[in-house]
């Protein structure tokens, strides 16, 4: 089985957001999480959250999304999901805690 969506280190991950004008950053940690420290500009939704299906269903499927957690786990889950749905999507690999780059 091939995998449908891309697991980017944090270099290929931040290039990615910045040269792709559809690209839509996705926060799949807990609310306290994101606020403890997000990337910025990342939209939250929480994939352990019972409304998670529901909220990527209102989603635009022509702009591609590049989802992060904590540790690259739960976006993995969130990323095979949303590939399932027919979105393009990207996961950093290693998640927030392998990110070079700014938090807010």
């Amino acid at each position: 089985m091939t995998t449908m969506f891309k697991n980017l280190n944090s270099c290929e991950f931040h290039s990615e957001i910045k040269s792709n004008a559809t690209a839509v950053l996705l926060d799949v940690r807990t609310p306290e999480e994101y606020q403890d420290g997000k990337i910025p500009g990342a939209l939250n939704i929480d994939i352990m959250d019972n409304g998670f299906m529901e909220a990527i269903e209102g989603l635009d499927k022509s702009k591609t999304y590049y989802v992060y957690c904590h540790s690259g786990r739960r976006s993995g889950h969130a990323c095979h999901i949303m590939a399932q749905q027919g979105f393009k999507v990207a996961n950093l690999d290693g998640g927030i805690s392998n990110w070079h780059g700014q938090i807010i």
